[in-house]
């Protein structure tokens, strides 16, 4: 295969094989790097969510929904700021922020343990609040190649699988170790600062995208205000309709992500620990295989409603196997696997595809930062105003009943909505070659 670029101007030996190396190898180094980066990130983030901080609460609230609450705020926040931040980013500044940001939310985990509750919880705001800028500085290193669906698809299956995986091993420090609840936090990130060193090194080896990579999906740059004002407002209908689509999603994740043992629990699972790793993994492989196909669709416009079509069929299978499950004909754990599928498809598309395509089809230079974080700032604000909405509207609901119903809702606007972004990025397409062909 062809060389992916030249090593003209890259300082370090990995960086100029990289640069000459075949196609499956530079794939291959790429995706380890973001896989083991971002999974290493979960591993900062969601360990405390094993825990049940059993009898704690404080002003009337569970103190498990109160830290994620806190948590989901920080990372809210992270998001907004990130709309600038990781838009603006110059890459030189990438390694550098990214190791300012674990560093943050490490040494939060650690007050966390050694404050006294119910004082700690802020502390899992603090922690929140760098995380969630994690996402676009590792995405920046991916974008705008040939192969980006590859190499966002391996990324995004650290969603899926690192999340069970470190609360796996979160579980473990407080069932054989007998960890504190306050402490395992900190001593999961701990176990995982080995790989999440390697995976930044791995990072920083990465050459930019080459000039085939930018006439294929269009050069990618920073963006300042005045640039992402006239992007959102070119696109504002389609923007509108998708951040819709992605918040649902979102809330729909964060549920079953945040109280997967729960969840588990009252579908009669809790006495095995490694479900929550386990039945991730199917997920992963089968939503990694349909994302990874995409790479070999060179055509943008075909990819990009193909994107459409697949988050559409998302909110349908989410509609129909959540009937199917209370309707008793397949089993929990069926349900609880495939409704992981029919999620996080459709998620994963937006974080890997969907705003690729979409900028590489209306061939408009600018980056996926900007859209990633518009949506994922509404995304996590939704997230924290429907947990305040259980905690204090719905407290009679039982989380399995709860997921049940959000499974329904979210699977219904993700049909009418997707359906409607068709038609509207048609529309678009035809009032743009009207445009060409009048000048």
């Amino acid at each position: 295969m062809a060389a992916i670029t030249t090593s003209a101007g890259l300082k370090s030996k990995t960086s100029q094989w990289l640069a000459n190396c075949n196609s499956f190898a530079f794939v291959f180094f790429c995706s380890t790097a973001a896989f083991i980066t971002y999974c290493s990130m979960y591993a900062f983030r969601k360990p405390f969510t094993a825990a049940t901080f059993e009898g704690l609460s404080l002003w009337g609230i569970d103190y498990k929904i109160l830290l994620i609450i806190s948590q989901v705020f920080g990372y809210t926040i992270s998001k907004f700021l990130g709309i600038k931040i990781v838009s603006e980013l110059p890459p030189n500044k990438r390694i550098l922020l990214l190791c300012i940001l674990m560093g943050s939310a490490w040494a939060s985990l650690l007050f966390f343990a050694i404050t006294p509750y119910p004082y700690n919880f802020i502390f899992m705001f603090l922690n929140g609040l760098p995380l969630g800028l994690i996402w676009g500085v590792v995405f920046s290193y991916l974008e705008g190649r040939r192969f980006t669906e590859v190499l966002g698809a391996v990324m995004a299956s650290s969603f899926i699988v690192s999340s069970g995986f470190v609360k796996a091993g979160g579980k473990m420090l407080l069932d054989n170790f007998a960890v504190s609840d306050f402490w395992m936090p900190f001593l999961t990130g701990l176990l995982f600062l080995p790989m999440l060193y390697l995976g930044i090194w791995m990072l920083k080896q990465i050459p930019p995208p080459t000039k085939e990579d930018q006439q294929y999906r269009t050069q990618r740059v920073p963006m300042n205000k005045a640039e992402r004002l006239r992007f959102f407002r070119l696109f504002a209908p389609g923007i509108i309709m998708s951040i819709a689509i992605y918040v649902g999603l979102t809330i729909f994740r964060d549920i079953r992500d945040n109280f997967a043992i729960e969840l588990w629990t009252a579908l009669g699972y809790g006495h095995v620990p490694g479900i929550l790793a386990f039945a991730e993994i199917p997920i992963a492989i089968a939503v990694l295989i349909i994302i990874g196909f995409m790479i070999l669709i060179r055509n943008n416009r075909l990819a990009f409603y193909i994107n459409l079509l697949i988050i559409f069929i998302g909110g349908i299978l989410l509609i129909l196997i959540t009937y199917l499950f209370v309707q008793k004909i397949i089993s929990p754990l069926y349900w609880m696997i495939i409704i992981g599928f029919s999620m996080y498809l459709p998620y994963i598309a937006f974080h890997t595809m969907f705003y690729e395509r979409w900028i590489a089809l209306f061939r408009y230079k600018s980056n996926i930062g900007y859209l990633m974080y518009i949506s994922d700032a509404f995304g996590y604000l939704g997230s924290a105003v429907i947990l305040y909405f259980k905690n204090f509207g719905t407290k009679h609901l039982s989380w399995l009943h709860f997921f049940t119903i959000t499974a329904y809702c979210v699977g219904a606007v993700t049909v009418i909505l997707s359906f409607f972004s068709i038609l509207y990025f048609l529309s678009k397409e035809k009032n743009k070659e009207s445009e060409r062909q009048l000048t």
